[in-house]
């Protein structure tokens, strides 16, 4: 009873009606969406968006709402942002943040979708982050302990194993990529160049997200040279390996998903698998039509694979026609990835899902894996109970240019 506002992901929105009429089909329910958007007074469920939440927010923000629900509610992760802002705003007798990632790189996140939730649970920022952020980095087991309990009644943690006993099992496969000559000769000249070039930022004080960002190359030399600015390649070697992996779970009567966080590398796997005869659709942040997207792979006659990028299809939709998931770039935060895969792997899926990680041998991916696992426990710290932090030194950003 009542009126309950869901705000989500614009890629989310057609599954979150199509859930809603399925399992409440006597709920009368509207998207607030498009051009010539209005709301419904008489809906019971008001679906939108977080970029409407930030255009129309005096407009949201002026009605007493039953209900909130964020889904994916690690939009408002940046407690300064203009949506989280809007969100901060909103009135509701009862308030629900839904997600699969509450962290993805620092516990700010946490405080910042608490700061919705309930206000003043956690204090100001800069005490959240002396009380608990910082010491946690640092190891502190006390300060992990004390946020679990301060969290505990406010939050459900349910792993998939908890609710879909039935769910068939997921294996992860890390397929090493070999580099050709020609490849390896250009990475290990943009390893050098990056390393004097890092350096060089760390001596001037520079942060993270400009080392980051000075790696950024160094990540796409490892999947296609066709990526870097004044370079030209017809193909890559994990661009072959893909897609001869592709040809043989194809022919077992297999469907995939492949995943990167770079158009431009969909670009040049659309090329190959085109070029050897492949079905396959794509879905981006330009696709409109995503829910005739969706239908379209999930039906059995369908295409065989569905190019993703990361943005736009990592999370919120069912694709469970696949059982293969292929991630093309590791990504900083595992959590990501993890959403990425489960798109197949979830409730629904009848067949084992495999998760293929394509990593170039000898090169910086191989050492983001590792970094992952230090992101893997400073979320576990906040939800659960490891004691070790996730926060990236100078030394592990150094490590990772090292041969």
């Amino acid at each position: 009873r009542g009126r309950t506002l869901v705000i989500a992901p614009t890629s989310v929105m057609y599954n979150w009606e199509k859930e809603a009429r399925r399992f409440r089909p006597s709920l009368n329910v509207a998207r607030f969406h498009g051009p010539n958007r209005r709301l419904d007074p008489s809906a019971d469920i008001t679906i939108t968006t977080y970029a409407l939440l930030r255009i129309d927010q005096e407009l949201l923000q002026g009605i007493d709402w039953d209900m909130i629900v964020l889904d994916e509610a690690q939009s408002i992760k940046n407690p300064s942002s203009q949506v989280a802002q809007a969100a901060f705003g909103l009135r509701a007798h009862f308030r629900l943040a839904l997600t699969g990632t509450p962290v993805e790189n620092r516990l700010e996140e946490l405080w910042s979708q608490f700061r919705f939730l309930n206000p003043g649970l956690l204090g100001t920022m800069s005490g959240f982050q002396s009380r608990y952020s910082k010491p946690i980095e640092r190891g502190d087991r006390l300060a992990g302990t004390t946020l679990r309990a301060r969290l505990k009644p406010f939050m459900l943690r349910r792993m998939k194993r908890d609710v879909a006993h039935e769910l068939p099992p997921r294996t992860d496969i890390v397929l090493r990529v070999e580099l050709s000559e020609e490849e390896r000769t250009v990475y290990e000249a943009l390893r050098l160049s990056t390393r004097r070039e890092v350096r060089q930022l760390m001596e001037r004080g520079g942060t993270t997200f400009q080392v980051l960002e000075a790696l950024l190359r160094l990540r796409q030399a490892a999947c296609h040279n066709g990526l870097l600015p004044g370079r030209h390649a017809e193909n890559s070697s994990k661009v072959t390996l893909l897609a001869d992996t592709l040809d043989t779970i194809i022919a077992g009567g297999h469907k995939a998903l492949v995943f990167s966080q770079w158009t431009s590398l969909l670009d040049r796997i659309q090329s190959e698998v085109k070029g050897r005869g492949t079905t396959f659709l794509r879905l981006d942040g330009s696709t409109t039509n995503r829910g005739a997207v969706v239908d379209r792979f999930q039906s059995p006659d369908g295409p065989s694979v569905l190019l993703l990028s990361l943005k736009a299809g990592g999370t919120g939709l069912n694709l469970t026609a696949a059982d293969h998931v292929f991630i093309m770039d590791p990504w900083w935060n595992p959590a990501v990835e993890d959403q990425a895969a489960d798109r197949a792997h979830r409730i629904g899926q009848d067949r084992p899902v495999m998760v293929h990680r394509l990593i170039a041998a000898d090169t910086v991916e191989e050492k983001i894996l590792s970094l992952q696992e230090a992101k893997r426990e400073l979320a576990d710290e906040a939800m659960s109970g490891s004691n070790h932090g996730g926060k990236l030194s100078q030394a592990d950003l150094l490590a990772l240019l090292e041969p």
